[in-house]
C-alpha cells in the first residue's frame, strides 16, 4: 500500500543559475515526512503555479505521497492518469537499462517499437514507417543514445510521437490489448512471427504493464485475461540439423583449407578450425567460444583435456553495449559472475587446440580466436566461413537443407552425440550449461531416438538370464 503523510513542509521557489550567472530554471522543493522532493521548471510562471497547488493541498489538509513523486494524492492521481505511453515507455527502458545485458536492451527496444504503432492516437502527420521505427529503436528506446544529436527528421518524429500516443490509462482496454497481441505476432514485413519471438516480446510487454501498475499509471494489467491463441512454440531441436562425426571432420578440414587469392594468411578459415571444433567436441556456444582463453585450457600433450568456460560475449551491437563494442562481455548464461563450467575436451579437440596455439598464438589478453585484424571475431565472418565449408562438403540437396546450416548446430550435434552415447542427462546438462528440464525439452527427439538402443540392452540382459538357466523376474 502506498504510504501517505500529512506532515508537509514547502520551501520557497529558488532560481538556479549557470556558470555565467544566468537563470536557467526555477526549483520547487518540499518535504513529506522525512522524504525530500523537488521539481525544476524553465519558467517562473510554471514553477509558481506548481508551488501554489502544493501549498493549497497542504492548507486543506490533504495527504501527500511519502515516496516519489511526493505529490498530494489528488495531484498524483491526475498525473498518473495523464501519463502517456511516450513518457512511460522511456521510463521503463531507463529502469531496465543499467542491469540488462546488451541483447536484452535491444530486445526491449524491439518489443516497444513493435507495439507503439498500435498505441497511437492519430495518423495525421505521421512520419514514414521506416523513420518512425528508426526513431523508436535508435533514440527513444535507447537510454545511451537518447540525448545524442539527431537528424531533422528524427527530431520531428520525436515531437510527433510526444503528442500522439495514448494515455496509459487506456491500456486496460481488452480490445486494445488484443490488437497489441496481433501486432506482436507479426514481423515487420507482415508475415507471422516465430513462436519464440512472439513469446519473448509478449513477456517484455507484460513486464512493462506490471511496472505501470506498480507506478499507479495503470489500474490493471489485463493482458493475462485476453483469450487469444499464441503461435505454437516448437522447443525441441530438429534432428535434421545434426551432423555425424564423419561429416564434422570433413567440414572442419574444409574450413582449414580455405584460402583467399592463394594466401592463407588473408583467410579467416584456418584460424577458425578450433573455433568450430570447441562447439562440436565440447558443446560451447559461439559466444562462449569467442571468449575462450589460453588460461581456460587444461591440455595434456595428447588425450583428454578440459575447458574451463567462464565468460561469454554475445553480439549485440555497439549501440547497446556500455563499451561501444559489438560484443557484450559477460558472465556465463544463467550463472553468477566468476562461476566456471568445466567441459571435457576429447583427444581430437586437444590436438586441434595445440595446432591452433602453435600456428596462431593468442591475442594480448589471451583469447584464442579473433578477426584478421586482431579484434573481436564477427559472427558474420564465422557464418561466411562455415557456409563455404558446407558448399564444399555437402551435396546440393544437403546444402539446401537445414543440415548444420548454422555454426550453432555444431553444439546441437555435440549434445546429441553425448546423449546418444548413453551419458546420463544430468551430466550432459552440466557440461552443456543447461538445466536438466531444458535439456529434456530441447533434445526430446534425440532422447526418444535412444529407445531402440534401450530395447536391445534389455533384450541382451533377458537373453543372458535365460542362458544362465535363471528365470526372468
Amino acid at each position: 500500500m502506498t504510504e501517505t503523510s500529512y506532515s508537509v513542509h514547502i520551501w520557497r521557489i529558488t532560481a538556479r543559475k549557470n556558470a555565467q550567472g544566468k537563470i536557467t530554471s526555477y526549483r520547487v522543493r518540499w518535504r513529506v515526512g522525512t522524504h525530500e522532493h523537488h521539481e525544476s521548471f524553465k519558467g517562473k510562471t510554471l514553477a509558481s503555479s506548481f508551488h501554489a497547488q502544493l501549498v493549497t493541498a497542504a492548507s486543506r489538509g490533504e495527504a501527500f505521497l511519502v515516496d516519489a513523486p511526493g505529490l498530494p494524492v489528488s495531484m498524483a492521481r491526475k498525473s498518473a492518469n495523464q501519463m502517456s505511453w511516450f513518457e512511460f515507455s522511456q521510463q521503463y527502458v531507463d529502469l531496465k537499462w543499467t542491469r540488462a545485458a546488451a541483447k536484452s536492451r535491444a530486445g526491449i527496444a524491439d518489443t516497444l517499437a513493435t507495439v507503439t504503432p498500435v498505441l497511437l492516437t492519430s495518423d495525421r502527420g505521421k512520419p514514414d514507417d521506416q523513420v518512425l521505427r528508426r526513431t523508436l529503436t535508435r533514440w527513444l528506446f535507447n537510454t545511451k543514445q537518447r540525448d545524442d544529436a539527431k537528424p531533422v527528421e528524427i527530431a520531428r518524429a520525436l515531437r510527433w510521437l510526444e503528442a500522439n500516443t495514448v494515455a496509459m490509462s487506456k491500456l486496460d482496454d481488452p480490445a486494445l490489448m488484443r490488437r497489441v497481441l496481433e501486432q506482436l505476432a507479426r514481423r515487420m514485413d507482415g508475415k507471422p512471427a516465430g513462436a519464440k519471438t512472439f513469446a519473448r516480446k509478449r513477456a517484455v510487454f507484460h513486464n512493462a504493464l506490471e511496472y505501470a501498475v506498480e507506478l499507479g499509471v495503470l489500474q490493471n494489467n489485463v493482458l493475462p485475461r485476453i483469450k487469444w491463441t499464441p503461435p505454437k512454440e516448437v522447443k525441441a531441436i530438429d534432428k535434421r540439423v545434426v551432423i555425424n562425426p564423419r561429416q564434422a571432420r570433413q567440414l572442419l578440414a574444409k574450413v582449414g583449407e580455405q584460402r583467399v587469392d592463394g594466401q592463407p594468411r588473408r583467410s579467416a578459415g584456418p584460424g577458425l578450425v578450433a573455433f568450430f571444433g570447441v562447439m562440436y567436441y565440447s558443446a560451447l556456444r559461439p559466444e562462449e567460444a569467442a571468449m575462450l582463453r589460453k588460461s581456460d585450457l587444461r591440455l595434456p600433450g595428447s588425450g583428454w583435456g578440459e575447458l574451463l568456460v567462464s565468460q561469454t560475449a554475445p553480439t549485440a551491437g555497439g549501440a547497446w553495449t556500455d563499451s561501444g563494442q559489438r560484443r557484450d562481455r559477460r558472465h556465463l548464461k544463467q550463472r553468477g559472475a566468476g562461476e566456471v563450467r568445466p567441459v571435457p575436451c576429447p583427444p581430437e579437440l586437444t590436438e586441434l587446440l595445440h595446432e591452433h596455439l602453435a600456428r596462431f598464438g593468442t591475442t594480448a589478453d589471451g583469447r584464442l580466436f579473433r578477426s584478421l585484424t586482431g579484434g573481436d571475431l564477427a559472427e558474420s565472418t564465422a557464418a561466411r566461413v562455415w557456409d563455404k565449408a558446407r558448399q564444399k562438403v555437402f551435396t546440393a540437396e544437403e546444402y539446401a537443407s537445414v543440415l548444420a546450416r548454422r555454426p550453432y548446430d555444431l553444439r546441437h550435434a555435440c549434445v546429441s552425440t553425448w546423449l546418444g552415447s548413453g551419458v546420463p542427462s544430468t551430466q550432459v546438462a552440466e557440461w552443456a550449461g543447461h538445466s536438466v528440464a531444458v535439456l529434456h525439452q530441447v533434445y526430446a527427439k534425440v532422447l526418444a531416438g535412444q529407445e531402440d538402443s534401450a530395447r536391445r540392452r534389455i533384450e541382451e540382459a533377458l537373453s543372458f538370464g535365460m542362458q544362465q538357466g535363471r528365470p526372468c523376474p
